[in-house]
């Protein structure tokens, strides 16, 4: 009775944690989807302004790869430099 009694102890235990990181995991989730609506939204999103933001992410995944390609420390590089 006592093992029994122990078994149950630890799968209250054990659940208590797997419970709250649930109901954290829908919080945010949830969260996040009002998130996106908002993004969606709001009204300085212009075609010109997605595509800057495009452009620039393009840009900055350039350099990223770069640095990722070679054994040069990039950051120690000159302000303006170019490829």
């Amino acid at each position: 009775m006592a093992g029994l009694w122990r078994w149950a102890v630890a799968l209250l235990r054990g659940s208590l944690p797997v419970g709250a990181g649930l109901l954290l995991w829908f919080a945010v989730g949830t969260g996040e989807e009002r998130r996106q609506e908002t993004l969606k939204a709001l009204p300085d999103l212009s075609p010109e302004v997605v595509a800057q933001r495009r452009n620039h992410n393009r840009l900055v995944m350039e350099a990223l790869r770069e640095a990722a390609q070679t054994d040069e420390n990039v950051t120690r590089r000159a302000v303006p430099w170019r490829k």
